[in-house]
């Protein structure tokens, strides 16, 4: 049966006891001592729940890869962005970003994981099939209190979008409506109002871009499906996000909650203005 991205490897660590797990996309390429310094990271320091190295593309390797570069942060409206790339834009690997990070996600295409603590927090959401669920993973880990690093002396290449070419409606429709679930899952309470207001109108000038502008009818469809099947099922994550809220490590500062918090800014402002 075919779970997704995200229940395949629920089902998987169902199996696995050893203390640590490596979420591995088969489209990647590991490079001599890639295993050393994310299992040295965790070694020493049990409040890192999650490590990813460097990832770099394998068609063109001085570059980093669209889908975790140098590890990954998060706006104030949650759109994810990394070291290394920011919306469609991917840097050039000039060593840059050879000090190791804390994040506030970090990629699934190769995640190093505490295996228990996958467990403990419920591993990914297997609803959301593929795209995101990671980020949603690292966010329930940093609010329990849990670390996540870059650790960029270990390197991996990564093809990129061999499963969904990342011109896909099926990919820009999973992540706009995991997006906002993650959203609705994760936001503190003072938060959560604001940002879904501001989406509403963000998500409709994107769909309005893509056919308007781009001319491309599939990308405005997926935008606008992803916010309605978001709409239609986020009762569904009511429970989740009553669980997630009353699992911070300290719910009266926002700062320790959320650990490294997101961004204060707008990246599409700070990008486009």
């Amino acid at each position: 049966k075919n779970y997704g991205f995200a229940e395949g490897y629920n089902q998987a660590l169902k199996h696995i006891g050893h203390e640590y797990t490596v979420l591995l996309n088969s489209d990647v390429e590991v490079t001599p001592g890639w295993l050393d310094a994310p299992v040295a990271a965790m070694d020493t320091d049990k409040t890192i729940a999650g490590v990813q190295p460097k990832i770099r593309a394998l068609r063109n390797k001085e570059y980093f890869e669209y889908a975790g570069a140098a590890g990954g942060y998060m706006d104030r409206y949650g759109y994810p962005y990394c070291r290394g790339r920011v919306l469609h834009v991917v840097e050039k690997d000039a060593g840059q970003y050879d000090t190791p990070a804390d994040l506030l996600w970090a990629t699934g295409a190769c995640l190093f994981v505490q295996t228990a603590v996958y467990k403990e927090v419920g591993g990914l959401d297997a609803g959301f099939f593929a795209h995101q669920e990671e980020i949603d993973m690292c966010w329930r880990l940093r609010s329990r209190g849990y670390r996540l690093v870059c650790t960029p002396s270990s390197v991996v290449y990564h093809v990129g979008g061999a499963t969904l070419n990342v011109e896909s409606p099926r990919k820009t429709f999973l992540n706009f409506r995991n997006n906002l679930t993650m959203l609705y899952k994760n936001l503190p309470e003072k938060d959560l109002h604001h940002v879904m207001r501001m989406r509403f109108w963000l998500d409709y000038v994107a769909a309005f871009k893509s056919l308007l502008l781009d001319r491309n009818w599939g990308e405005f469809r997926a935008v606008i499906r992803g916010r309605k099947a978001y709409k239609a099922w986020r009762a569904d994550f009511a429970e989740d996000r009553r669980r997630i809220q009353a699992s911070r490590i300290d719910r009266t500062d926002p700062e320790v909650a959320d650990l490294l918090p997101r961004a204060s800014y707008s990246i599409l402002w700070q990008y486009y203005v």
